[in-house]
């Protein structure tokens, strides 16, 4: 039964009546797994396994030592990111400086958490995704980056029934999805 409603979802998709925003070549929305494999870009480039969670708004990115400072009258912040390139197997480092795209107030069991989202490039399949992500310390959790609702709309669909569905295949050509350029779902917003 799951297979004919997953198909029959689909078919509508592919036929206009529910929106979606990345097309396969064939018309069909592209299909990704709840596990997909990514890298950080510009012009660093280790791979990471990224986590796609509808259960998240705002897409999350392993930072640490995140500090706000002020240029040329904006608010920035300067961060770590420390991932295990998965290519690699080697633990690696790199320092990023960002202008902060808006402030985060997350409200949870725990209480309230306050933090900076940045714009920052992945690229996932064949294509570059300029995304907003908050930055967090993801040291104790399974994936150092998470995919929420706003980046996945962007992607296709989500079949939490699979994982690594799309092979790494960015170059410098590869084209980019600026963030600026999204056609968010309503309920979406920002």
């Amino acid at each position: 039964m799951y297979q004919s409603i997953r198909h029959a979802l689909i078919a509508c998709l592919a036929t206009g009546l529910m929106s979606g925003s990345a097309m396969a070549s064939d018309d069909e929305p592209d299909v990704f797994g709840w596990v997909e494999k990514a890298t950080i870009e510009e012009p660093w480039g280790p791979e990471v396994k990224v986590k796609l969670d509808s259960g998240a708004l705002t897409s999350s990115m392993q930072a640490e030592d995140i500090e706000k400072f002020e240029r040329d009258g904006e608010e920035w912040v300067r961060f770590v990111v420390e991932v295990e390139d998965e290519a690699t197997g080697e633990v690696v480092s790199k320092t990023f400086e960002r202008p902060i795209f808006r402030k985060l107030l997350l409200s949870g069991a725990g209480g309230e958490d306050r933090r900076p989202a940045v714009l920052m490039t992945l690229c996932i399949g064949d294509t570059r995704y300029e995304e907003q992500f908050s930055l967090e310390d993801r040291d104790d959790m399974t994936y150092p980056v998470l995919l929420g609702r706003r980046t996945i709309q962007d992607l296709g669909l989500l079949d939490v029934t699979r994982t690594f569905v799309h092979d790494l295949e960015c170059d410098e050509d590869t084209p980019l999805r600026k963030h600026e350029d999204k056609d968010l779902d309503e309920d979406i917003g920002i």
